[in-house]
């Protein structure tokens, strides 16, 4: 398989970073010990490790939202760990077991055919970024685009 270029992937439309509760074992340690004021600092250099670790080279892990698909990103270029096409996302499902008020993010589910193509872990602001997919995927793939019934603004109070 070739180096996917930013041609193959699109032109972007919003790109995102995983938050902390993506390394969940570190991300519970910091919140139990944020809630001490005496570990509270311990908690966040803890948290710090992880939340800066997201944009190391190697490491590094980013959410990209194009006109063409989304993709998983991994380190500083463009190295494709997974991608879904917009043509063939169905529906973005957000996982309520896994919403976070501590970091204010939870998990996406793309979904074709009732199967998870991809699941976008620790999402920040999930929701708002779950209509992006969609209002993305209406906007370059309207095949898909799910035609609503017509509700007159009388019938609503």
């Amino acid at each position: 398989m070739t180096e996917p270029t930013k041609e193959d992937l699109g032109h972007r439309i919003r790109e995102i970073w995983p938050s902390v509760a993506r390394a969940p074992g570190i991300a519970s340690l910091g919140k139990l010990l944020n809630n001490t004021i005496i570990l509270a600092p311990l908690g966040w250099l803890l948290m710090a490790g992880v939340y800066f670790g997201k944009v190391l080279p190697i490491i590094g892990v980013r959410y990209r939202l194009t006109d063409k698909c989304v993709a998983i990103l991994s380190g500083w270029g463009v190295n494709v760990s997974e991608k879904v096409d917009l043509k063939d996302i169905d529906d973005v499902v957000l996982n309520k077991d896994s919403i976070d008020n501590f970091f204010r993010s939870a998990d996406l589910e793309i979904i074709q055919g009732g199967k998870v193509l991809m699941t976008l872990t620790a999402v920040p602001d999930a929701e708002a970024f779950r209509h992006a997919i969609l209002d993305a995927r209406n906007a370059w793939a309207p095949d898909k685009v799910k035609t609503l019934p017509f509700i007159p603004a009388s019938a609503t109070k």
